[in-house]
């Protein structure tokens, strides 16, 4: 999952980012909308956080310029602004969630799981497929009721699968969606994280479209 935050305190930018790293998120960190914006029309994230405070225009002015403008990405806020005239402003103006500094990054990763969640059609808390189970909020997979290991990247990818059950993803899709632009990618790094997926929970949970892509495998009844 790939996050973008929007925010120009550098201690709290810098430590939302690296905590969310931490948790297996895909971070790209920008400090005002102008930058922000930019970043929205290149890169398909999967949430924004967004503080309200920021240089120039602030976080209400970007957030209504891209609701108008037809952007549905997942939007939480994240701001000093406690008034409840804010909270209604805010969730009006097309905001997902609204949240008040300070917060904890437990809950911040919980709140960005539930937009995400529903923005994807998947409200759940447990994920099935076929004797696969997955929990996003711990990033926990199970194979016939048996807890499985994943690191934090293959527990992350195997999320973006169960996310888009019914597409083939290109590399370069996946990419965008795990790493952000501060990570450095060796050429098969994509293809070892695919491999251990098959290895760990079963040899077609992923299948290879040669020339297109990846994607979730069917795996009912099958022996791994």
């Amino acid at each position: 999952m790939r996050i973008l935050i929007v925010e120009d305190d550098s201690l709290l930018g810098d430590g939302l980012s690296r905590g969310l790293r931490l948790l297996g998120y895909a971070v790209d960190w920008f400090r005002n909308g102008k930058e922000a914006d930019h970043a929205l029309a290149a890169v398909a994230y999967d949430a924004v956080v967004l503080d309200l405070g920021l240089p120039g225009d602030d976080g209400m002015v970007w957030l209504t310029r891209w609701r108008a403008a037809g952007k549905r990405i997942p939007v939480v806020v994240l701001t000093a602004r406690d008034a409840v005239e804010n909270r209604i402003g805010g969730l009006d103006a097309g905001a997902d969630d609204y949240l008040v500094k300070p917060v904890t990054l437990d809950e911040l990763a919980a709140r960005l799981r539930a937009v995400t969640r529903r923005s994807a059609g998947m409200p759940e808390p447990v994920w099935m497929h076929g004797e696969l189970r997955y929990e996003p909020s711990s990033h926990q997979a199970f194979w016939r009721g048996l807890p499985v290991e994943l690191t934090t990247r293959e527990a992350a990818l195997l999320e973006l699968f169960l996310t888009h059950p019914n597409r083939v993803l290109t590399r370069d899709f996946i990419r965008e969606k795990l790493y952000d632009w501060n990570d450095v990618l060796e050429s098969n790094t994509l293809e070892v994280h695919i491999h251990h997926l098959r290895r760990k929970l079963h040899p077609k949970i992923v299948r290879t479209l040669r020339g297109s892509g990846y994607a979730l495998g069917t795996v009912d009844g099958e022996q791994p």
